[in-house]
């Protein structure tokens, strides 16, 4: 009998887990974006081509993985900035020696800021 009510609970602390893991994932948010030549993101070149920019939760303060042909090549320190009106077109925004300040993503209120102050205080 003992066996049975552990067997039961065994179950529900499972099914508890798996709907945790699952809320967890759905905060996971990810853009494409497209970069046309090399471009610096807080001293990692990341060269041209099709990337996803993966980050959790809204903000303001996240850490963004750029994804290139399934392997992460950079993670770096943004701010989520939101906006009253949605985005054009996807975009990245480069400032000096081709150094990414702003992303911004097509259809969405909200960018991310790679010049921010938590941005200057990991670097």
């Amino acid at each position: 009998m003992k066996s049975l009510s552990f067997s039961k609970f065994m179950i529900a602390v499972t099914l508890l887990a798996f709907a945790s893991m699952a809320f967890a994932a759905s905060n996971v948010r990810k853009e494409s974006i497209q970069i046309y030549g090399p471009t610096n993101v807080n001293g990692t070149v990341l060269p041209a081509g099709e990337y996803v920019a993966k980050w959790e939760g809204a903000g303001p303060s996240v850490q963004v993985s750029f994804v290139h042909e399934g392997k992460v090549v950079a993670t770096v320190p943004a701010m989520v900035v939101e906006s009253a009106e949605k985005a054009a077109n996807t975009a990245a925004e480069l400032h000096g020696d081709r150094e990414l300040n702003i992303l911004r993503f097509a259809g969405k209120k909200y960018s991310l800021s790679f010049t921010g102050t938590a941005t200057q205080a990991a670097k």
